[in-house]
């Protein structure tokens, strides 16, 4: 398989409070999630597990079809005191990294200078993160389905 890296990683700032959300897979297939909500002063959690390669796979080709290596966030909204969303992918040769402000809906994406690249970080963002948590959620479930 070539060279993949995939960084995923959510920051958002209110009120004082630190909600932190990022996920690590590399070509060794380590799955490494941490998400620091600080609700209620919670501690972080931190979480480890190793994928195959089918998986990776998929994270790739959910990176690859979303074609965000093709966009800018130049015309992006800047991060500010709501909070901010941030992506690194290192793919083969490609590296890009992109921060926005915390999107809370579609209304945000659409009400932009450039709707139809943030609409492809929106998405993709969405996608990876219900992917990761689905994985980490099977993967550390304390009771098993019945």
């Amino acid at each position: 398989m070539k060279s993949f890296i995939s960084d995923i990683m959510l920051d958002t700032k209110v009120f004082m409070d630190m909600s932190f959300l990022s996920s690590n897979s590399g070509n060794d297939g380590r799955l490494r999630y941490a998400n620091n909500s600080n609700y209620k002063s919670d501690v972080l959690i931190r979480k480890e597990c190793y994928v195959s390669d089918a998986i990776l796979t998929e994270i790739k080709r959910i990176i690859e079809e979303s074609e965000i290596v093709k966009e800018n966030d130049s015309k992006w909204p800047a991060p500010d005191k709501i909070g901010r969303q941030e992506l690194e992918i290192k793919l083969g040769n490609n590296h890009i990294s992109f921060t926005t402000s915390k999107l809370g809906s579609i209304q945000d994406v659409q009400n932009s200078q450039d709707p139809d690249g943030l609409r492809v970080f929106f998405y993709l963002v969405q996608d990876l993160k219900c992917f990761i948590f689905s994985l980490i959620g099977l993967h550390f479930r304390i009771k098993p389905v019945n």
